[in-house]
C-alpha cells in the first residue's frame, strides 16, 4: 500500500508497451511511466492511456464502470444482456469497454469477421447463439494474443496475420475489405462475407 493506494491501474490503449530489460537495468530513458522490477526481471512501461495508483474507492468505481473481461474469466451475462437490449451497432458495442472490456479495434474487426457478423447490425438483432459465439471468440482470440504476445488471428497463410483488419482483400472471398469510421475508430470489414 502506497499513500492509501491498493491497486495499480494500467490501460495500455493504442500506444502503451511494456518492455523487458536486462538486470540490472540501465537508468530509465525517455518517457517511462512505470518501472516494475524484481531480482529476476525488470519491466518499463511507456505510452499507456492510463497509469495510476487507486485506493479502494477508486478501484471499486473503475470496476463498476467496465464490462466483463473475456481474459479474466468473468461471467459474460452482463455483456451479452447489454448487447441483446441495445439498438446500437454491434461493431460499436463490442468496442465499448462498459459493455465488454479488453476488446480493441483489431479484435473487433477479427471477431466479427470470424463469425461473419455485419458490424452495423443492431445488438438486439443478434441471436443468443451469435452473442455467445462472440464472447467465446473474444476469449479464444484474446487468450491466444496474450500467450503469443501479438495479435494473430490467421494461421497457415504466409505473411498474413489478420483476416480483415487493415487488409486490402478479404481472406475468405478475395473481395475488397471496406474501411469506415464506427464508434470513433476505423472499422475494417468484408461486406460480401459479413451480411
Amino acid at each position: 500500500e502506497l499513500d492509501g493506494a491498493q491497486a495499480l491501474h494500467v490501460h495500455l490503449g493504442l500506444f502503451g508497451r511494456m518492455s523487458r530489460l536486462a538486470t540490472p537495468p540501465p537508468a530509465p530513458r525517455g518517457a517511462v511511466r512505470l518501472r516494475l522490477g524484481t531480482r529476476a526481471a525488470v519491466w518499463d512501461l511507456r505510452g499507456p492511456t492510463a497509469c495510476e495508483l487507486l485506493d479502494s474507492v477508486a478501484q471499486d468505481a473503475l470496476l463498476a464502470r467496465i464490462g466483463p473481461d473475456p481474459l479474466r474469466g468473468d461471467d459474460p451475462e452482463p455483456a451479452l444482456s447489454r448487447i441483446a437490449r441495445s439498438g446500437r451497432a454491434v461493431g460499436a458495442l463490442i468496442l465499448d469497454q462498459r459493455v465488454m472490456s479488453g476488446v480493441g479495434n483489431v479484435y473487433r474487426a477479427e471477431i466479427l469477421f470470424a463469425l461473419r457478423i455485419d458490424p452495423h447490425r443492431p445488438g438486439r438483432d443478434l441471436s443468443s447463439a451469435d452473442r455467445e459465439a462472440m464472447w467465446e471468440t473474444a476469449v479464444e482470440m484474446l487468450a491466444a494474443g496474450e500467450r503469443s504476445g501479438r495479435i494473430q488471428t490467421v494461421t497457415g497463410v504466409p505473411r498474413r496475420r489478420l483476416a480483415v483488419y487493415r487488409q486490402g482483400t478479404c481472406l475468405a472471398c478475395g473481395g475488397e475489405v471496406k474501411r469506415e469510421d464506427l464508434a470513433g475508430r476505423p472499422l475494417h470489414w468484408c461486406p460480401a462475407c459479413q451480411r
